[in-house]
């Protein structure tokens, strides 16, 4: 990974960037390879089909998924075993087929957040349709699973606090992030709990896409 003084003085590192306009995040320089390729778009939006990770280095362990095509167009999303450790994901041999994935260790998996503007403690992740992502291509679906106990509408907001908690007390708690082409490791200066009331608040602050790691 190149610094932003290298991408100046480097005409390969240019190219491998596209400046991307977000109504959340403002203006983003996006490395090509963290763009994400839809095999058919999200459920209500199957039109958009490019989009990548922001992570917004803010400890509240949210990330969100940004439209290419739409500025206007942001998904909270966020790692399923982060609330719900015994969250397991069975995919059909023509569904991993559907993205060259042998398995899914080389993919990330996210599920779609809900939360409703005034009524964080109500936010719910959806445990039925995550995105999956393959690491190595860079393509992605939005998968339907067939396992009838999981929930469209999982309320996960006390969970996920324990977990923000817990990640601001260890101290091993270093969110790597990539802002205009330059590795950060952003830990945590205080112990403070970070406001999840305030995720749905904007602007959020400009920084570059996040390549996810494989869960």
């Amino acid at each position: 990974m190149v610094t932003i003084l290298q991408c100046r003085i480097s005409p390969t590192c240019l190219e491998a960037l596209v400046k991307v306009t977000t109504t959340r995040f403002g203006e983003l320089e996006v490395d090509k390879n963290d763009i994400v390729t839809l095999k058919e778009g999200l459920l209500g939006f199957e039109h958009l089909l490019k989009f990548f990770v922001v992570d917004p280095g803010d400890q509240t362990l949210i990330l969100w998924f940004q439209s290419i095509e739409d500025s206007s167009v942001a998904f909270p999303i966020i790692e399923p075993r982060l609330f719900k450790s015994d969250y397991s994901l069975s995919l059909l041999p023509s569904e991993l087929n559907s993205l060259d994935l042998p398995s899914t260790v080389d993919a990330s998996v996210y599920t779609i957040l809900t939360i409703p503007a005034g009524a964080v403690t109500e936010m719910s992740a959806n445990l039925k349709a995550p995105i999956i992502i393959n690491n190595k291509n860079r393509t992605a679906r939005q998968i339907v699973l067939q396992d009838s106990k999981l929930e469209v509408r999982f309320k996960m907001y006390k969970e996920l606090k324990k977990q923000i908690m817990n990640f601001n007390k260890s101290d091993d708690s270093i969110r790597t992030r990539v802002q205009f082409g330059e590795v950060v490791a952003n830990k945590p200066e205080t112990q403070q709990m970070p406001s999840i009331e305030a995720v749905n608040n904007g602007p959020r602050p400009t920084i570059a896409s996040k390549r996810p790691e494989a869960t």
